[in-house]
């Protein structure tokens, strides 16, 4: 990113502050910065630290007395590279989607002709309302790359969806942009599987695990922003699917087997994020299983589930295939024979030991196992950012 010029916008949300600290990884990592703000965003970050750090002026004012040009908003439009949201309110998205020119930050929006990303931050409710969903899609289809938010506490005291992105995350989707041109993954075609899988015990119960999908969802994400096709096997999941991602949904392990059957021999590469269930009810129910009146121990049978990663190892050839393995003890061994075994070209491991990676995270702390046994471990990062990194291996895995 040397070199690059981003336009930073803020607006009043008390995820503001979060934009010093992006503004630190654009200027470390060479980039130029430039911040537009809303009145409101000087309620949760002062224009004195935005100025130290961006070592710019702040522009607030369309028509200030300490504007350079009287048409400032042109003239920042003309030098910037990207323009970066970052919170982006609800009431910033409607402006943009509704060509609403009112202020210093919606003006320049407007008068930008390339790349905008925008990164919500808002009560839970207001980002599920009907109308702010409306104005993300509507940017989502004139190519404005929206940076989902995250699940999690908020200031407000809720808990649920619309935390800003971690501001790691963001730079790692601006620096991805950048890359872009030089990505190898333009007309290639990669499986990703994601989610739990639910093997029914009866018409209402199953047994399953604590995935929520978010891993394989990330993936998806990072490897349509690199320009491959997609084809997304999906097992219950409660989030949204990416934009522009071939999807399949299915509930149990043989019905993953099935669909990635189905897909894997067209694709280049697989990357299998699904955490699938080991055992099935060897004999489900079709009707509810009654609870007895004296409570007493029921006996449930088990069988092994197919091994969708061994069945597609089997059937790989030239194609590269990617898995996943989640260890409580002796991980790296553990993880090695999987690697050998299913004929893998690398593996991801984490482990349940550390704190903030596994399920029900949107952190993640990884090793990742290439079939030369050279392992390269890395902190404690958000789902989005591990995406980027086993995307950046697998761009290698491939060009080999």
């Amino acid at each position: 990113m040397n070199g690059k010029r981003i336009i930073l916008g803020i607006t009043g949300g008390i995820a503001a502050y979060k934009a010093a600290f992006l503004i630190r990884l654009f200027k470390k990592a060479g980039a130029e910065v430039k911040v537009v703000g809303t009145s409101n965003a000087f309620q949760f970050i002062t224009r004195v630290t935005l100025e130290s750090l961006s070592e710019n002026k702040v522009y607030d004012q369309v028509f200030g007395e300490q504007n350079d040009y009287t048409t400032e908003h042109v003239a920042l439009t003309d030098w910037g590279d990207v323009f970066v949201v970052a919170p982006a309110t609800a009431n910033i998205i409607g402006k943009l989607a509704s060509g609403i020119a009112d202020d210093a930050l919606s003006t320049s929006l407007l008068a930008f002709d390339k790349q905008v990303f925008i990164a919500p931050a808002m009560n839970c409710k207001m980002y599920a309302h009907f109308a702010v969903q409306e104005n993300l899609k509507k940017l989502k289809e004139q190519q404005v790359e929206i940076i989902e938010p995250a699940q999690g506490f908020l200031a407000c005291g809720y808990e649920g969806w619309g935390r800003m992105e971690e501001p790691e995350a963001i730079f790692a989707r601006v620096k991805d942009h950048f890359s872009r041109g030089d990505s190898s993954f333009a007309g290639k075609r990669i499986l990703i599987t994601a989610g739990p899988t639910h093997e029914i015990i009866d018409p209402v119960r199953y047994i399953g695990n604590h995935s929520s999908g978010l891993m394989g969802y990330s993936l998806a994400k990072e490897l349509l922003a690199r320009g491959a096709h997609v084809h997304l096997v999906s097992g219950p999941s409660t989030l949204n699917p990416p934009e522009g991602a071939e999807l399949t949904r299915v509930t149990t392990a043989r019905e993953m087997l099935e669909a990635c059957l189905e897909v894997f021999p067209e694709c280049d590469a697989a990357i299998m994020a699904a955490a699938v269930a080991d055992y099935e009810p060897e004999e489900p129910s079709a009707n509810k299983i009654k609870k007895e009146k004296k409570r007493k121990a029921i006996t449930l049978k088990l069988k092994p589930t197919p091994d969708i990663l061994a069945e597609l190892g089997k059937i790989k050839e030239n194609r590269t295939l990617v898995g996943f393995a989640l260890e409580t003890d002796n991980a790296e061994n553990n993880a090695i024979q999987k690697l050998k075994k299913k004929n893998l070209d690398f593996i991801v491991l984490n482990s349940l030991e550390d704190q903030g990676a596994g399920f029900s995270y949107n952190t993640n702390k990884v090793s990742i196992i290439d079939n030369n046994l050279h392992i390269s471990r890395y902190p404690l990062k958000q789902k989005t950012e591990v995406a980027f990194d086993i995307a950046s291996l697998l761009e290698k895995a491939i060009k080999k």
